[in-house]
């Protein structure tokens, strides 16, 4: 196997210093390169296939380059996957990797994996002890905690939004995933709220689970007071409540309504198009990379999550 090339090789290929092959490369400003000198270096560099290497840049700089994201054990849907690919192409436009870590059962322990990278920051959405917190600012690691949208809001909205369309008695579609309850059980109490403000009875609660979406909705319209709305936890969950009222021979909008939470793409495709809740994750991701960028250059940050109420919304469409 051929040795990979180094700056040294260059430098030799090029006829210039190691300094000068530096200069260029990593595009050093305040110094004067002639053009045609900087034109044999790409060159030379191409030729040879090199590339700073991640230390070399973490020497130069005084920092890596690196920004390191902990997640917590949340399934990835699309919208961490929104999160994730946002967050990444911002800060990739200042010269910063964002590398994922997502703590699971049995995965390096999270201590261990920044200590050997050794990030310029971290990104946790789980709240770390003062004392982890002062272990990897003593590293000289910056740290940044970024707390999940108020969940509330999001069930708040879908209720107050079918109480605008008529409808009085409400049932709320829980998901069966343990590792969304961190999400799921604060939207449920933000539906609840919204009914006891609006002076309607509580929703009624079913966990939509494999393939039981028809059968929840079933009893749902036999009650005394039969359910004509319904809020899904998300919108996958949505889904499954449009399957199960075509399954029961009910139209929607016109015997239930049905809204979700996250408008992922395929939403605006459902049949009917599905009213949801927009949870303005883009938004969010810009924040948050402005957040990092003002922390590793030392100036004050704002809060890493925009006012909820300029980005919780509902996006109206045919299912309700």
């Amino acid at each position: 196997m051929r040795p990979r090339a180094t700056s040294v090789d260059v430098a030799r290929e090029a006829g210039v210093s190691r300094a000068t092959v530096s200069y260029v490369l990593n595009d050093t400003p305040g110094q004067s390169i002639p053009d045609e000198t900087r034109q044999r270096v790409l060159i030379a560099a191409r030729k040879l296939g090199y590339s700073p290497s991640a230390a070399a840049r973490t020497l130069r700089r005084g920092r890596s380059d690196v920004v390191l994201f902990m997640l917590p054990e949340w399934p990835i849907g699309p919208v961490i996957g929104t999160l994730i690919s946002t967050l990444t192409a911002e800060l990739a436009a200042h010269r910063l990797t964002l590398l994922t870590y997502q703590k699971l059962p049995g995965s390096t322990p999270f201590r261990e994996l920044w200590t050997a990278i050794t990030p310029a920051a971290i990104i946790v959405c789980d709240a770390l002890s003062d004392g982890e917190v002062n272990t990897i600012r003593t590293a000289g690691i910056e740290v940044l905690t970024v707390l999940a949208p108020a969940q509330e809001l999001f069930g708040w909205r879908q209720v107050q939004h079918l109480t605008e369309r008529g409808h009085v008695r409400l049932g709320y579609a829980y998901p069966a995933d343990e590792r969304l309850e961190s999400f799921a059980a604060p939207r449920l109490r933000g539906a609840r709220r919204a009914c006891v403000e609006l002076g309607l009875t509580s929703p009624v609660v079913a966990t939509i689970g494999d393939d039981n979406a028809a059968h929840v909705i079933s009893q749902w319209r036999a009650l005394d007071e039969p359910v004509t709305g319904l809020c899904g936890y998300n919108d996958e969950i949505a889904f499954a409540l449009l399957d199960g009222a075509r399954r029961n021979g009910l139209r929607v909008p016109g015997d239930l309504a049905v809204i979700g939470v996250d408008d992922i793409p395929v939403a605006r495709y459902a049949n009917p198009p599905l009213t949801t809740v927009t949870t303005g994750v883009e938004v969010q991701s810009r924040a948050i990379a402005e957040s990092v960028l003002a922390i590793l250059a030392g100036r004050p940050t704002g809060s890493p999550s925009p006012h909820q109420n300029d980005i919780v919304r509902v996006i109206e469409r045919d299912s309700t």
